[in-house]
């Protein structure tokens, strides 16, 4: 990967929606030679999908946690039941007290608390400590 991948990388980030002509005109390359180079980025897997960017309140998802999962048992193995949970939007197997922190939208905490309420249904949790966000300050993007 070099310095046109990287900067194609980031203004696909920033609007995925611009034609390869108008990102190559920001490169300096052609509109041939950039579909190339996005192409090769996608298979390669440096791209992995391209998606809109949605505003969870204006959706009714309001309420934003941070869940510690606790457990009794290595959680490695259960990315599948933790992803059919659909208020989790990410679930990571983290070191640490906790096993699993997941990121879960709800429209209302007592959304959450159902959540809460199915997570203890997964073999091998034993605790769950949430946080819920106030605000957020901003999101950022990886930085290619």
């Amino acid at each position: 990967m070099d310095d046109i991948d990287r900067r194609l990388l980031a203004l696909l980030q920033e609007d995925a929606t611009r034609s390869y002509a108008t990102l190559g005109k920001a490169v300096g390359l052609s509109a041939g030679a950039t579909h190339e180079r996005v192409r090769k980025l996608r298979d390669q897997g440096v791209i992995r999908r391209t998606a809109a960017d949605v505003d969870p309140a204006a959706l009714g998802k309001g309420v934003l946690a941070f869940v510690l999962v606790n457990s009794t048992s290595w959680m490695g193995d259960s990315g599948a039941r933790f992803a059919a949970l659909p208020e989790i939007e990410e679930a990571h197997v983290i070191a640490g007290s906790a096993s699993v922190l997941a990121k879960v939208r709800t429209s209302t905490t007592e959304q959450l608390q159902d959540v809460l309420r199915r997570l203890y249904a997964i073999e091998g949790v034993s605790g769950t400590e949430a946080t819920i966000v106030l605000d957020t300050f901003f999101e950022r993007p990886v930085a290619p």
